[in-house]
């Protein structure tokens, strides 16, 4: 049986991908602000849209919060999340 958890215990939508130990060594976690979250409906939207995105590992939504960490292998890119959080139906308003 396989989980889309990784060992680290956190989910993603990138589920049997596999990552590089120099990857994992140049990991960088950025944390964004996120207006319009309310419920568990938008952490998996953005959680999908944003995980599907080339170098994300993995992403953590703080709904209450309004924040979004995206942990990259390198540094982020923040165009094409910005667009990824916008095609979920949200919008990024900037970096915490």
């Amino acid at each position: 049986m396989s989980s889309c958890c990784s060992p680290d215990g956190s989910c993603g939508t990138n589920a049997g991908a596999t990552t590089t130990a120099t990857a994992l060594a140049d990991r960088t976690a950025t944390v964004y602000r996120v207006s319009g979250m309310t419920c568990g409906h938008c952490r998996t939207a953005i959680t999908t849209s944003v995980g599907a995105l080339d170098g994300v590992l993995s992403v953590d939504v703080d709904i209450d919060g309004g924040l979004v960490t995206v942990t990259t292998a390198g540094d982020p890119d923040d165009t094409a999340v910005a667009a990824a959080i916008d095609d979920a139906g949200y919008e990024l308003t900037g970096r915490a």
